[in-house]
Formats: structure tokens, sequence, C-alpha cells
């Protein structure tokens, strides 16, 4: 049985693999902002004769994809929270008091940090493009935005960043429960991925969005596990040495 009392060695990191891939992916995105890809993808959920993007109206993509499921992320944060508090008061919990305050910290940042990105950005969302049927002009992520009284808000996409918060569980889980860690990664991808392509259905937002959603939150999430989890053997050992006999 696994001593919970004492919080394990962290498991190697391989900064390569976890800063590396991000950073390639960023690259590609910058590159596909020379290609007509994003309106590519949005073309194909966007039907003129049937009114606009096919599921701008959708009651499951809306009320049930993304309201409900909001709430349930939100609710999961506020229990993520409410056990945090209790590890200062329940000695069950107090072994788990980093683990819990790493969770919370990567829940809140990896979402807060979309709203102002937003509005520095200004970027539009493609409902409200000449193309699908709006008024506002495109024009690319480093470009300048053409002037308009209504700036955009729509970079990064903000509903994929419920789903990709939950990166979180799989670095708050990865040095105590391994392979639990790894269906938690899984599990933080695919719903960012469902929620990001409900989105493009419903024209609030490009690919590219929610890629550079994804990419934000796994670095914020990283980052937080790193300064606030990351033990290497060696400091592990070293402060068991630390110790006195009999603590």
């Amino acid at each position: 049985m696994v001593n919970t009392s004492v919080r394990p060695a962290s498991r190697p990191l391989n900064f390569w693999v976890c800063l590396g891939v991000p950073a390639i992916a960023a690259i590609v995105l910058v590159l596909l902002e020379l290609t007509t890809l994003d309106m590519d993808l949005a073309k194909l959920f966007y039907d003129p004769l049937a009114g606009g993007f096919i599921g701008r109206h959708s009651y499951w993509l809306e009320n049930i994809l993304h309201d409900r499921a909001k709430q349930v992320v939100i609710g999961f944060s506020l229990l993520a929270i409410a056990a945090f508090i209790a590890t200062f008061f329940m000695e069950r919990l107090k072994p788990f008091k980093r683990e819990l305050g790493c969770l919370v910290l990567s829940l809140a940042l990896a979402t807060s940090f979309v709203t102002p990105m937003k509005a520095v950005t200004a970027v539009q969302c493609p409902w409200s493009l000449e193309q699908f049927g709006g008024h506002e002009t495109y024009s690319e992520l480093l470009s300048p935005r053409p002037a308009t009284a209504k700036p955009g808000r729509c970079w990064p996409g903000g509903h994929a960043a419920t789903g990709f918060t939950l990166f979180a569980l799989y670095f708050v889980l990865r040095d105590r429960r391994p392979r639990l860690a790894r269906q938690a990664f899984v599990f933080a991808f695919g719903l960012g991925t469902v929620f990001s392509v409900s989105r493009m259905m419903q024209g609030a937002h490009f690919f590219s969005h929610n890629v550079w959603t994804a990419i934000f939150c796994w670095l914020i999430c990283l980052g937080a596990y790193y300064y606030i989890l990351y033990r290497p053997g060696s400091e592990v050992e070293a402060a068991g040495k630390a110790e006195p006999v009999g603590a």
C-alpha cells in the first residue's frame, strides 16, 4: 500500500518534450497564419442556405455542451477549493495540501488568463466576419486590427480552456498515481478537443484559437507543477537525511 503521509519523489520530467512540443506547435501555428487553413476549416461548418454556422442555434451544443458542461467544470473547481481549505483542518487531507493547492492554482490561472488576452488581442470570431454573414474584416493574429466599433473577443478560445485546464489533474496525479494521471491527461485533452470542435461548429472560434488555448493551459499547469510539486529524487533523499532521528 502506498504511504500517502509522505509525498513521493517526482517521476523524471522530460523538459524537451514538455516544453519542446508546445514550442513546435506554437511555431506551426504562426506559420499557419500564412495559409487559409483556419478559414477553410470554418467553411466546413458554414452553410449560408441554412442561415449560417450549422451549430449556431443547436440546443445540444449551446445549452448542454457549452453552458451545462462549463457549470460542471466550475463545480469541480469549487470542490477542489473546498478540499484545499479542508486540508488546514482535517488530518486525513493534510498530506495532500500541496497537491490540492497546485490543482486550485492551476485551474485558476488556466482559466483566468483568457479574458484579458481576448481584450488585448481583439480578434474577431468567425461568425462576425464578412465571409460568414457578419460585418467585420478578417485579420491574422499578428496583423493590425481593422478599425471597428466592435472589437473582437475571440482569441484564445475560452470554452476550450474549460476542458484543457484539466491538464492540471495530470500533473497533480503523476507522482502518486501515474496510471490515473495518464487517464486524466487523455480525458482533459479529449474534453478540450470536444469543446473546441463544438465552438468551431457554432462559428465562435477558428481552429488555431483552440490550439493556442491548449498550449497556454499546458504550460500554465506545467509551471504550477514544477514550482509547487516537482521534487527530483536527489532532493527527496537530501530532505530525508536532514530529518532528525525519530522524526
